[in-house]
């Protein structure tokens, strides 16, 4: 018998995001993702001044601001082919990096663990062996038996009072939760603890952003930030040295909690290996810009065909024809005008035509993204994959650690296959954090380094010609690549266009009909109470979705919602 089940919001991520099942003998037999909103950002940019694109465009959402910001200004620089000052480009890439380890540690503890770890079974753990467990593994100072004592009386107090706070409405005691209640106690502690280092993470994000989220130091042609060492009121040596603390702080933390707790949860589940693979066809960009004109990276990215290594294609500038050929985006299935095919997002359209939910027409606010006219997962695992393919030595080096440790604790060798599934995208966001940790240590460097130098530039001033020109530009996002397309005439913006990670991963079936990541890596995942369908909470949230990227809202009768006056 087969039974339909809705879940609807799917809670704990940004947006508004409905998953709906068909449920067979207990598994996942067909699945639709749902954006319930429409996204309208596109139409608000045309006819305004190019320049003041990222300010707007930041407002996609309310988390990662910063990335659409840095992917706007980009894909302008890139109509009118502005080199950008290598303080700036060390200053975007500090930022782009600090948000992004905000955003892993978050996701994983604050978004996702919860459908992993049952906080209320951490009550009946023994503080004492939780902490010899956790010293077992690393040697974290947060993981004595005073703090994991402390913890456990924090939980004791909120069920006391008949309330759980911040962790109500899980399911515990669920049959798919199966850690030991001294892990449960121990992945608690570090949910605690990931409150303060993402708030450190945070504090990079504000020093050189002026402010976040809603960053305010970014230009089209480089940055608002002023460098001068001996000055307490511009980017000097007493700011850079405190950021160099943060860190360092923010290192420790994912070295010796982050990556360590996705090992031994990982290695614990290691039967969700086998679900949540989805789409197999990985894209990523590369990122962190090491010259002027976005030719070499820090960080390498490009495309993976049916999960093999083997067949990674590089992408390897600003300019890529390779990319800026290969991305297309189908309404068949959304709630847009369509008719005319795939389109381009030099030529994409975005005019709203609601249908209410039809299973085999419309159904979403989200487009279908294409690469090449096939369909491909981004994230984390697209990016660690695509890094390992290129032989980038951090990603190499942390991927074998974190496989190692799962394989020292599963008592089994753990391959790198296993990361296509729903456990693998937490472990590839884990090694992705490492990874940005190194990469934020080389940026802080470089910028030292440059300063040192004597070149205090960073700002080259953009100058519009008459005529038409476009641009596109491209970020290795936390959620995966996020790129701004944007067509230029007589300086004011003609058309607009930004694919986002979420889009590419929950659209819903493309032009062809075919079923998207989110929909894809839902197929056969075990249900064992579709009254509780944690399972499916699971594999969804493994990918952090972020509706509203995807989508947003607007009132199409044009009613005022709101009036601010600023006195």
């Amino acid at each position: 018998m087969t039974n339909r089940i809705i879940v609807d919001p799917v809670t704990r991520i940004e947006g508004h995001l409905r998953i709906d099942c068909e449920i067979n003998e207990g598994k996942v037999s067909k699945a639709w993702a749902s954006g319930q909103m429409w996204r309208g950002i596109e139409l608000i940019l045309q006819g305004r001044d190019p320049r003041d694109a990222w300010v707007f465009a930041q407002r996609i959402c309310g988390v990662c601001t910063t990335v659409h910001a840095i992917t706007s200004v980009r894909a302008v620089e890139n109509a009118l082919d502005l080199e950008v000052p290598l303080n700036a480009q060390y200053i975007r890439n500090m930022i782009m990096a600090a948000h992004a380890l905000h955003d892993h540690i978050v996701h994983f503890y604050h978004l996702s663990a919860l459908d992993w770890v049952d906080i209320v079974s951490a009550l009946d753990a023994d503080p004492k062996q939780a902490a010899q467990l956790a010293q077992s593994l690393s040697d974290w100072h947060l993981n004595s038996e005073q703090e994991m004592r402390a913890v456990q009386d924090r939980l004791k107090t909120f069920v006391s009072s008949g309330q759980l706070g911040i962790f109500a409405n899980g399911y515990w005691g669920h049959p798919a939760m199966k850690l030991p209640p001294e892990v449960n106690l121990l992945a608690a502690a570090h949910y605690l603890q990931a409150l303060e280092y993402q708030r450190k993470a945070n504090k990079i994000v504000t020093i050189l952003g002026s402010k976040t989220p809603h960053i305010q130091n970014l230009a089209v042609g480089g940055v608002a930030n002023a460098i001068n060492l001996d000055s307490p009121s511009t980017l000097g040596m007493e700011r850079l040295a405190y950021i160099k603390t943060l860190i360092d702080e923010i290192g420790a933390f994912v070295r010796n909690a982050y990556l360590v707790d996705v090992a031994a949860i990982g290695a614990l589940y290691a039967d969700w290996t086998q679900y949540g693979a989805g789409i197999t066809n990985y894209l990523s960009v590369p990122d962190m810009p090491l010259d002027t004109k976005g030719t070499k990276f820090a960080l390498p990215g490009g495309y993976v065909h049916g999960g093999d290594l083997a067949s990674f294609k590089a992408i390897t500038s600003y300019t890529d024809s390779y990319f800026e050929q290969g991305v297309k985006e189908s309404v068949k299935h959304a709630w847009y005008e369509g008719g005319k095919g795939a389109l381009h997002p030099y030529d994409g359209e975005t005019i709203p035509q609601y249908t209410d939910f039809q299973d085999e027409g419309k159904y979403s606010w989200v487009k279908a993204p294409t690469f090449y006219d096939e369909r491909a997962q981004v994230g984390p695992l697209a990016n660690v994959l695509a890094m390992a393919a290129a032989g980038h030595g951090s990603t190499t080096h942390w991927l074998d650690y974190a496989l190692n440790l799962v394989g020292t604790v599963a008592g089994s060798e753990i391959p790198v296959s296993a990361l296509h599934s729903t456990i693998g995208r937490h472990a590839a966001r884990a090694v992705r954090a490492a990874v940005l940790y190194d990469a934020l240590n080389e940026q802080w460097q470089l910028l030292m380094d440059n300063i040192a130098s004597g070149d205090l530039d960073t700002f080259n001033r953009p100058v519009f010609p008459k005529g038409e020109i476009r641009g596109f530009g491209f970020h290795e996002a936390p959620r995966g690549v996020l790129s701004h397309w944007v067509v230029i005439e007589d300086g004011r913006i003609k058309n607009y266009q930004a694919v986002v990670p979420t889009t590419w991963n929950a659209g819903p079936r493309d032009e062809n009909d075919a079923i998207g990541p989110y929909e894809a890596s839902l197929m056969d995942n075990p249900v064992a109470d579709p009254e509780k369908p944690l399972e499916v909470l699971r594999t969804v949230h493994s990918f952090d979705p972020c509706l509203a990227c995807a989508v947003h809202l607007v009132d199409t009768e044009n009613n005022e919602l709101i009036k601010v006056r600023a006195l």
